[in-house]
C-alpha cells in the first residue's frame, strides 16, 4: 500500500514547484536560472517545470479546491520573490494547505484507488 508521504514526493511536490516556478517567472519576471537556485535544481528542471515535462497532476488540477490552493501557491510565490520567505518554509505551508483543503486526500485517492489513510500525513497539523 502506497502511504500518503509517498503520493506527497513523488506528485504533490513536482506540482507545487511546477506552479510556483510558472509563478515566478510569469508574474514576478525572475529568470530560470534565479528560481533554478532559489529552488535548489538545475536551470535545465525549471525549463522543464515552465514546459509542462515535470510536476504535471490531474488529480490536483481537477480537484474542487484547486482555485484555493492556488492562492495559496500564489502568495508564497510573492513572498519569495519579495525575499520575505525562503523555498522551504513555503514548501511546508503549501503542503500543509494541501492536507487542510483535501487535495492531498483527493491526489491519495486517484493515484491508489482508496482513501487515504488517517494518519498525520493526511491532516493538518498545525503546529503549537
Amino acid at each position: 500500500m502506497r502511504i500518503p508521504c509517498e503520493v506527497v514526493v513523488r506528485q504533490l511536490l513536482p506540482s507545487i514547484r511546477k506552479e510556483i516556478a510558472k509563478e515566478l517567472v510569469e508574474t514576478h519576471s525572475m529568470t530560470q536560472a534565479e528560481v533554478a537556485r532559489l529552488f535548489g535544481v538545475t536551470d535545465a528542471a525549471v525549463s522543464q517545470y515552465l514546459r509542462k515535462k515535470r510536476g504535471g497532476n490531474k488529480a490536483m488540477e481537477s480537484s474542487l479546491k484547486y482555485g484555493e490552493f492556488m492562492e495559496c501557491l500564489r502568495a508564497s510565490a510573492r513572498r519569495m520573490a519579495m525575499g520575505a520567505s525562503d523555498f522551504a518554509s513555503e514548501m511546508c505551508g503549501i503542503c500543509m494547505a494541501s492536507k487542510r483543503l483535501g487535495v492531498l486526500a483527493e491526489i491519495y485517492r486517484v493515484e491508489t484507488g482508496r482513501d487515504p489513510p488517517d494518519c498525520a500525513c493526511t491532516k493538518d497539523t498545525a503546529l503549537a
